[in-house]
Formats: C-alpha cells, sequence, structure tokens
C-alpha cells in the first residue's frame, strides 16, 4: 500500500451533499501506513455531520476494494465548521454560524423548536449557544429549567460582560434571567431593540459553531435589529399544517425575501405534524391537517427540514425543564436530530454555494 493508491481510491468516495469526492475536496489528511495497517483523518464541514458513518463505510470499502482486501482501515474524524462571515465584522467574532428560528404567529411551537434544534446540534458535537431573543415572552428559563437563576458579570477592558449560562452542555441567554417573571416586559420597539443590541455585544458568547436565535413572533422591529445588528447565516421557519399558520409564515417569508433583507431561508420545520397516543403507537391523527409544511416549502421552492409531531412528553419535557432532545422518548429525540442533520447540511451547501453573510443595510 501507498499514500498515493490510498488517495486514488479515495476519488471513489463522495461527499454526498457536496456531490465530489472527498480528495478533491481536500477533505483527506494525515494517511499513515505500517504494513496492513493504513489510518487517515476525514474533515468534515460541521461536527455535527450526519454523514460520518456512511463516509466511514465507503472509505473502508474503497481502500480494501481498490487497494488491498486485508487493510485494517482507521478512519478518524475532526472538524472545521464552514462560515462565510465578511473579513472585518467584529460582532460574535467566536460565532461561525448564526441561525434564526422564526415563526408568523405564536403558539406553533417555535421556542420548542428552537431549543431542541440547539440541543440536538450539541448533542451531535457541536459548540452550540441558544439566544432567547423572545424578549415580550421568554421560554428559555422554564425550558431549560433555570427560573430564577441569574448569568454571571465579568470585566473585559474596563467593561461589564454577561456570561450565559451552561446547561445541557450549550450556552443560554435569556431576558428572563433578568427580568422577574411575574412582571411583563412593557417596552416599547427601541428598547427592546437595544435589549437585542445588549445581547449581541455584550454577552460572551466564546468560540461557537451555531448560535441559534430564539426570535419573536411575527414580523417587526426586533427582527429588523437583529438582521441589521449581525450577520445572519440563515432562518429556520416554524409552522404547524393549520392554515391560519401558513399564512403567516409566507409573511415571513415575504419578509426575508425582501430585496432589501435578503435573508436566505434555510427551510420549513412542521410542529404538531400529527398526534399519536402512546397506547396506539401505529395511529397518526392529523388534527392541524395534513402535510401544510411541506406544500408550502414547496410553494417557495424551499427545504423541508422535517415534522415534529405532538407528543405529550414534548411538552411534559418542556414545562419541567427537561427538553425532549434529553428525555426519554425515541421518536422526538430522532425528529429532532432528523432536523437538525438537514440543517446542518443547509447551512453547509449555503455557505458553499451563496455569497458570505452580512449584515442587512436598510434603505429608504
Amino acid at each position: 500500500m501507498t499514500e498515493a493508491a490510498i488517495i486514488e481510491a479515495l476519488k471513489n468516495v463522495d461527499d454526498p451533499d457536496f456531490k465530489k469526492d472527498i480528495v478533491t475536496l481536500n477533505m483527506v489528511k494525515d494517511i499513515v501506513i505500517d504494513g496492513n495497517n493504513v489510518s487517515f483523518t476525514i474533515v468534515l464541514t460541521t461536527p455535527a455531520c450526519p454523514m460520518k458513518d456512511m463516509m466511514r463505510m465507503a472509505s473502508e470499502n474503497a481502500v480494501k476494494t481498490l487497494v488491498n482486501k486485508n487493510a485494517v482501515v482507521t478512519v478518524n474524524f475532526t472538524a472545521n465548521t464552514t462560515s462565510k462571515r465578511l473579513q472585518g465584522d467584529k460582532i460574535l467574532t467566536g460565532v461561525k454560524n448564526i441561525i434564526t428560528v422564526f415563526s408568523g404567529k405564536g403558539g406553533v411551537g417555535k421556542s420548542t423548536v428552537s431549543v431542541n434544534l440547539a440541543l440536538a446540534l450539541a448533542n451531535a458535537g457541536a459548540k452550540v449557544g441558544l439566544m432567547d431573543a423572545d424578549i415580550y415572552g421568554p421560554s428559555a428559563p422554564i425550558m431549560f429549567g433555570l427560573r430564577g437563576q441569574r448569568p454571571m458579570m465579568k470585566e473585559v477592558n474596563g467593561k461589564g460582560i454577561i456570561v450565559p449560562i451552561e446547561k445541557f452542555g450549550i450556552k443560554v441567554m435569556s431576558i428572563g434571567f433578568l427580568v422577574d417573571e411575574k412582571n411583563a416586559v412593557v417596552w416599547r420597539g427601541p428598547m427592546a431593540s437595544s435589549a437585542i443590541k445588549q445581547f449581541i455585544s455584550e454577552v460572551d458568547w466564546g468560540e461557537l459553531d451555531y448560535l441559534v436565535i430564539d426570535m419573536p413572533p411575527g414580523t417587526g422591529d426586533i427582527h429588523l435589529t437583529m438582521v441589521q445588528t449581525v450577520p445572519v447565516t440563515g432562518v429556520v421557519i416554524v409552522t404547524t399544517p393549520q392554515r391560519v399558520a401558513l399564512a403567516d409564515a409566507k409573511k415571513g417569508i415575504a419578509m426575508f425575501n425582501q430585496a432589501q433583507v435578503n435573508v436566505p431561508i434555510l427551510g420549513i420545520v412542521e410542529n404538531m405534524s400529527y398526534f399519536t397516543p402512546a397506547e396506539l403507537p401505529e395511529n397518526k391523527y392529523y388534527i392541524f391537517g395534513k402535510d401544510g409544511g411541506k406544500y408550502l416549502a414547496e410553494e417557495y421552492d424551499l427545504n423541508f427540514l422535517g415534522e415534529v409531531p405532538l407528543v405529550q412528553s414534548i411538552m411534559e419535557g418542556g414545562d419541567i425543564g427537561i427538553p425532549a432532545v434529553v428525555g426519554d422518548d425515541a421518536i422526538t429525540k430522532d425528529a429532532f436530530a432528523a432536523i437538525a442533520a438537514n440543517v446542518v447540511r443547509t447551512v453547509a451547501l449555503r455557505n458553499a454555494n451563496m455569497a458570505p453573510t452580512k449584515v442587512v443595510e436598510m434603505v429608504r
């Protein structure tokens, strides 16, 4: 076995997302050969890559079939999360990708999707933060079991910086940590926008592969402030199959597709897709309609990222501070893992094929 022969064999292993072989994509590093033993490293575009096992098997088969049938192949993985941020961008410099989660109306499970998406990305190996930007209805303190807790402060260059609270392996920040939950946040738009800017510039997010931002429902000041302050990698839109929810989701699609905004939409997540009772696990009841999210994605030529069933454990887990992804229900864990896999693939393709992310400049 020679290094040249190994490289030639691995040219037959394709990255399923980029549709090119892993050698051409410069993903193969550190080939070591010792008799019948060969090891090498594949550099992934994200530590949360869902295709690791498939690429491992394809690489092993290529070496054994094309080079040495008796080879003992060891495939190692490392990751260099892709990012497409403009040079000179001084906001959230350690964050490689910013994903906002949006819904056109309240009550469709946007915060549930945000929290469990962030946790699913972390479970897959990524460094993740969650910013609860839903100023008027923060959910993170309850959903993470952090009610009543307050973040620490530290001083950096003479300036006070908030240290986000860590739970379940991710960094979390919410206005709910700073305001008594019994008090309503009665702020005009400029005050809410100012708070969002503070969460961006005065919180120590550190080094992250993905920062997931739970946005308020609807279209308004906070959404415009966000895209004008940070370069957003892309938007995940959450809806239910119900027509009312779909109509409001379309308004969000229209907002992000406006020429002066033009933030990429990563895809659609359909929540509360169907109900399956525990005693009848094979039955599906489409309480809010069927396939509305899929039809919406098709109508606007967007990715359908996945569906989440209406399951009692999701509600119970959110209420007691143990989100579905870290709970015991395999159905919901698998649903969010599949959505997270589709999100990371879409982000990687977005970074490879689209222009660099930049802050939106609104022109009147």
